[in-house]
């Protein structure tokens, strides 16, 4: 069965789709076989991945809102061993739509269950938000991965967020965090 990993973190700019698109594409190369889901309705990833945000096809709105199987939402990339759920500004609206339903932060997990033993790898693009859909990534998820820059806010905040997930919605999930930016001047100085 695929490990599912989000990539996540509130906070913008601090590399979670930079993490995602590299990530899938250095375990692709290992011959991995990766599906990465683009779950932020800027959709970087999908148009990082070469797949035009414009020429909408169905993807991780559908998919979250049940109008699509997951078969008909994975689209192949021009990288070997990789496959994507694509996003679309769309899927902003999923929050309001999902606000009522029953089990709605379980809808991504029930959704991956068909194709689960077909990757070796799920990872989900996660958008800076703390959300219905970030909540469906976390709840879907063996694992996260929190990109963070290296700020003593940003590593208090890393700890809190372990421990609301872990507390609120899965204990056996692991978190690890991924220090990707550091603050201060390197240049040389004579």
């Amino acid at each position: 069965m695929g490990k599912v990993i989000a990539i996540a973190n509130q906070k913008g700019g601090v590399g979670k789709t930079t993490t995602s698109v590299n990530l899938a594409a250095a375990l692709a190369i290992l011959e991995k076989k990766i599906l990465l889901i683009d779950a932020d309705p800027q959709a970087n990833a999908t148009s990082g991945l070469g797949i035009s945000v414009d020429d909408k096809k169905l993807g991780t709105y559908e998919l979250l809102e049940h109008t699509a199987t997951i078969d008909k939402t994975i689209v192949k990339t021009n990288v070997a061993h990789l496959d994507i759920i694509p996003s679309h500004i769309d899927l902003v609206a999923i929050e309001i739509e999902l606000v009522d339903k029953k089990e709605r932060e379980f809808m991504l997990k029930k959704a991956l269950k068909p194709v689960q033993n077909q990757y070796d790898y799920i990872l989900i693009d996660c958008a800076p938000s703390l959300g219905l859909i970030t909540l469906n990534a976390l709840t879907a998820a063996n694992s996260i991965i929190i990109p963070i820059q290296c700020e003593y806010f940003a590593l208090a905040f890393s700890y809190n967020f372990k421990q609301n997930v872990r507390r609120r919605y899965r204990t056996e999930v692991r978190t690890s965090v991924f220090a990707n930016f550091t603050r201060g001047d390197f240049t040389t100085r004579s």
